[in-house]
C-alpha cells in the first residue's frame, strides 16, 4: 500500500483509493449536492493531494458521475424492494412501481438539480450504467414479463407504458425544479391508464 493510500484510507478499510474517492464524492453530494462541488474540495475531504483524484479517473465530470451513480444506489436502498413478475396482482405490482419511482426521482432531485447546467457530467453517468440495474429498465423488465406470463396482452406496448410513467415522474420532479411546486400523481389513476392500455381484454 503506498503511503498515499495509506494516508487516505482509514485502518482496516477494504476498499481501493478509487473506492473511496467515490464514497467521498458520493457523501458530499449527499449532504450538500453538486452544486460547487470541485476537485480540491473532494480531495481535501478524500485527505489526498488534488492530483491524486486524475490517477483514477480521467477528470472531474467521470468522478461525479460514478459518484451520482452511488447516490442513486444509495437512495434506492432506502426504498421498498420491488415486486416481482407473476406474484401478486398486476394492478398493485405496477402502482408499487410507479410509487418507487416517484421516490426516487424525488430523493435524487437535489443532487440532480445541480447538473442542470452541466450536460457532460450527466452523459458520463448515462454511460456509467449497467444494462438493466436502473429503475426504468426493472420497470419495462417487469412488464416483459408479466406479458410472457399472460398475464398482460400479448400483443402489449411495455416499452410505451413504461414510458409513460416514466414521463410522468420527470414531470413532478421537473415541475419543482422549475417552479417550486408539483402536483401530486395519482399513482391508481396513472396505474388504471397504463393497464388499459396494455391490460387483458375479455
Amino acid at each position: 500500500m503506498s503511503p498515499r493510500r495509506a494516508a487516505a484510507l482509514r485502518d482496516g478499510e477494504d476498499r481501493s483509493l478509487r473506492e473511496h474517492l467515490i464514497a467521498t464524492a458520493e457523501r458530499m453530494i449527499s449532504e450538500g449536492g453538486t452544486a460547487g462541488l470541485t476537485v480540491r474540495g473532494i480531495a481535501r475531504e478524500a485527505g489526498v493531494a488534488d492530483g491524486v483524484l486524475y490517477n483514477h479517473f480521467s477528470d472531474k465530470e467521470e468522478l461525479l458521475a460514478h459518484a451520482m451513480r452511488a447516490h442513486v444506489r444509495s437512495v434506492e436502498r432506502g426504498l421498498s424492494p420491488l415486486p416481482d413478475p407473476g406474484t401478486g396482482e398486476v394492478a398493485e405490482n405496477l402502482r408499487a412501481y410507479i410509487t418507487y419511482g416517484l421516490a426516487l426521482h424525488h430523493g435524487i432531485l437535489p443532487a440532480m438539480a445541480g447538473l442542470i447546467g452541466r450536460p457532460e457530467v450527466l452523459a458520463r453517468f448515462a454511460e456509467a450504467n449497467e444494462p438493466g440495474e436502473d429503475w426504468r429498465d426493472r420497470l419495462v423488465g417487469y412488464l416483459r414479463a408479466e406479458r410472457a406470463l399472460g398475464r398482460l396482452a400479448p400483443d402489449a406496448r411495455v416499452e410505451a407504458a413504461a414510458a409513460m410513467i416514466v414521463g410522468v415522474c420527470h414531470e413532478a420532479v421537473l415541475s419543482l425544479l422549475f417552479h417550486g411546486t408539483a402536483p401530486e400523481p395519482d399513482v391508481d389513476a396513472l396505474a388504471a391508464a397504463v393497464l388499459d392500455g396494455v391490460g387483458l381484454r375479455s
